[in-house]
């Protein structure tokens, strides 16, 4: 043992048999702790920094989480106990039971405000027990099904999707187009649960982290804020249509195209800010970056004209120039985030 080796590491001698196989013998009190003998397989995998890491097959396998026991009473108010199996889903559950205390019976409004939540805001999760006393929740997708990259474009292809149908709806005041983009939201917030989600899981066993489609335990950080951005930008878009709602008439011609070059300038600029993080550009983040600083002419032109439509419409008009506005700004931080994952390939 090397003097300048600290106690608990143990060097050892790479050796050659055969003339071609190397071998490295282990240590024998961690093969009888492992409880491993002769023809014992082991995992070895190479990770992130080149090092090896050699595991019991036990140990080599994802850690799945056990079930999860909610119990409710019948008073219990039905959000909150969604609430608290939403909870269960994100830290990594895949078994979800709600159960109804001392033998009582589940209210009908419980079970089905978390029926109905299930179905269309977590990803991959089916029903599979639904009785009076009990309601089970399965999640039933693996990590190499649906990577956090696939789910973030799927994200980020409807955001983009809304934005461009609520200018549309803007220009010709299409009020059922403006309803089915505040419907089209809740697609947007499946894909950004079910991010956090597989997030979360890399975070408590970054063994997993590869096969949700990262590469290192920084990206975890990373994609958690980009995701929870373009959720955002997304949830603008929605105030977008119920701001179009509320609108008695169309707003004047010239408010409406400085707000729709307002609105390019944000989902180009939303888009490519994507791009260059599934690509790694660093001077593309950069660019968009410098580029979002054009809205401010325009916001202010689109203030000025909005004027003209009257005062009733003026609010309206506001917070619609408020939401693209901030459509922009979102897309620089998403570039900004994209500059902290990919600054090494800038650093000689």
């Amino acid at each position: 043992m090397s003097k300048n080796v600290p106690q608990e590491i143990e060097v050892r001698k790479l050796q050659i048999t055969g003339g071609s196989t190397y071998v490295l013998s282990l240590p024998k009190e961690w093969v009888t702790q492992n409880k491993l003998k002769k023809g014992s397989s082991l995992v070895i995998r190479e990770e992130e920094d080149g090092a090896l890491s050699i595991l019991p097959p036990e140990m080599g396998k994802p850690e799945r989480p056990e079930e999860a026991f909610i119990e409710v009473s019948p008073k219990d108010n039905p959000d909150a106990l969604t609430r608290k199996a939403v909870a269960a889903y994100l830290v990594g559950y895949n078994t979800i039971h709600v159960r109804a205390k001392s033998q009582q019976q589940l209210h009908s409004r419980q079970r089905n405000t978390l029926k109905t939540f299930a179905r269309r805001l977590l990803v991959g999760t089916e029903i599979v027990t639904d009785t009076s006393t009990e309601l089970t929740l399965q999640v039933l997708l693996s990590y190499p099904e649906l990577s956090v990259p696939s789910a973030l474009r799927r994200m980020c292809i409807i955001t983009s999707s809304m934005h461009k149908d609520a200018i549309t709806a803007l220009k010709g005041l299409d009020r059922q187009l403006a309803e089915d983009i505040i419907a089209t939201d809740s697609e947007v917030d499946r894909f950004h649960l079910y991010i956090i989600r597989q997030l979360k899981m890399a975070v408590q066993n970054p063994r997993i982290i590869k096969e949700i489609g990262l590469t290192n335990p920084r990206d975890c950080l990373g994609y958690r804020l980009i995701t929870k951005t373009v959720e955002r930008t997304a949830d603008h878009a929605a105030d977008i249509a119920r701001n179009i709602l509320l609108l008695k008439k169309r707003l004047d011609e010239k408010a409406v195209e400085r707000i729709a070059q307002m609105s390019e300038l944000a989902i180009s600029s939303f888009e490519k800010a994507i791009e260059s993080l599934f690509k790694r550009e660093f001077d593309t983040a950069e660019d968009i970056i410098e580029r979002t600083k054009e809205i401010i002419s325009l916001e202010e032109e689109a203030v000025l004209f909005s004027r003209e439509t009257g005062m009733e419409e003026i609010t309206n008009a506001r917070l619609i120039i408020e939401s693209v506005t901030r459509a922009t700004e979102y897309a620089s931080d998403i570039a900004e985030i994209v500059l902290n994952l990919t600054v090494e390939s800038i650093i000689g």
